[in-house]
């Protein structure tokens, strides 16, 4: 099944980074059926660099996305839901479960820690917002949390290919992106 998510309504634009430098803006371009981009995420306090094509070749998985670490929907819901709810996942035929982040993977791992996620959640970082640039998920929060974040999304990816895509209408708020309502569509 594939199925990209309305939730959003318009998916916004897109800037990418060239020498430093930000491109005019553009429309998204990771939409379902796309295969993910042969991109590296850091994960780990040893700062190891993951390969997105790699990560998720062979297997059913899930990547969510969140503004921030700490942040208060991110903690009080949106992570939350993804470690209660693994057990579930897993019995829907999910291999692993993934968060990426702006943010760098210190704090990644720290955040991790302080919600019980090790074993059930694997951290990324994107911690130049590359990916979520080039995905068409980047969200310019400069005004509150410093600068180029991440939209609130989740996608279930199979064998590197999104198979489905949600992404919330408010940062500020979690619902369509949380495991529960992802569970009802797998």
């Amino acid at each position: 099944m594939h199925r990209l998510g309305f939730c959003a309504g318009q998916l916004g634009s897109l800037r990418l980074r060239l020498a430093g430098q930000l491109l005019p803006a553009r429309a998204m371009s990771l939409k379902v059926g796309d295969k993910l981009p042969a991109m590296e995420l850091v994960e780990g306090l040893e700062m190891k660099k993951v390969n997105l094509q790699e990560l998720f070749a062979g297997q059913r998985s899930i990547l969510f996305g969140v503004p921030g670490a700490f942040t208060p929907t991110c903690s009080r819901v949106h992570l939350p839901s993804y470690v209660r709810d693994y057990d579930k996942l897993k019995a829907k035929g999910i291999s692993q479960v993934f968060c990426l982040a702006v943010n760098d993977p210190f704090v990644m791992q720290a955040w991790s820690d302080a919600n019980g996620a090790e074993g059930k959640v694997r951290m990324l970082s994107d911690t130049q917002a590359i990916f979520v640039e080039a995905a068409g998920l980047s969200l310019d929060l400069s005004h509150l949390l410093g600068g180029l974040r991440a939209k609130r999304f989740v996608m279930v990816i199979e064998d590197g290919v999104v198979k489905q895509l949600d992404v919330e209408p408010d940062p500020t708020k979690a619902t369509c992106t949380l495991a529960d309502q992802l569970l009802q569509s797998l």
